[in-house]
């Protein structure tokens, strides 16, 4: 539901409660369906498809090329203190939202600062399974209207998801067993975006933008203490 009013969540959230019953690697297999399906239904959700593709490519591209590095160099990290910065960095931001500060990112400085919001997105996504940091930061320094930005989101999080899946799938970190079982979590998934779209319909562009900001701060709040819990 929390996605499907704001764009995103749907992972972070449900790795804070997967956690606390097994491994991280096996709650980011659980993850995987769920977070595919509707991250496709979210980037497909709008007619600007081929336009946010030709803006965005090289940053999505980069995205993926960081979560299968990220995938590679995560047996050798302690992720607990890299989620703990994600979460920090989600809290600043929420709360700067709110405050009224807007980071802007000027046309010209777009494409490489495209280019390193989505490694580091990409980096953090391989080592944490969060798809969130820098990379929806990005995406709202642009400016880009609601509707667009979802679907930006969406497109971003429908990368990162394909890219998780194959490099889990090639660690040998995904097994069939967790396939099957994360195919039951899609159609609560489901469910729960369409009663967040229509929450998201009924919210104007002002509102929404608040309510964004608070979604982010909690959602920083959120990663932080599940990375601390014992």
């Amino acid at each position: 539901m929390a996605k499907g009013v704001v764009g995103f969540g749907l992972p972070t959230i449900a790795l804070a409660i997967l956690t606390m019953a097994g491994s991280l690697y096996d709650a980011m297999g659980l993850l995987l369906l769920p977070s595919l399906i509707t991250n496709i239904w979210q980037a497909l959700d709008g007619s600007r498809l081929r336009s946010l593709a030709r803006r965005l490519w090289p940053f999505l591209l980069i995205a993926v090329l960081g979560t299968l590095v990220g995938l590679r160099l995560a047996s050798g990290f302690d992720p607990r203190l890299l989620v703990v910065l994600m979460g920090a960095l989600l809290v600043l931001h929420g709360l700067s939202g709110l405050r009224g500060w807007k980071l802007r990112i000027a046309e010209r400085r777009e494409r490489p600062a495209g280019l390193l919001a989505g490694g580091l997105n990409g980096l953090l996504t391989g080592l944490t399974g969060s798809f969130v940091v820098p990379g929806v930061i990005y995406l709202q320094a642009l400016g880009l209207p609601r509707d667009r930005l979802v679907q930006a989101m969406g497109m971003l999080f429908t990368v990162s998801t394909l890219a998780l899946l194959g490099g889990l799938g090639a660690e040998g970190l995904l097994t069939l067993d967790i396939g099957m079982l994360s195919a039951l979590g899609v159609p609560a998934a489901l469910i729960g975006m369409v009663i967040g779209r229509r929450i998201r319909s009924l919210l104007p562009e002002r509102q929404f933008r608040q309510v964004f900001q608070v979604a982010v701060l909690l959602l920083g709040i959120a990663v932080m203490v599940s990375a601390t819990a014992p």
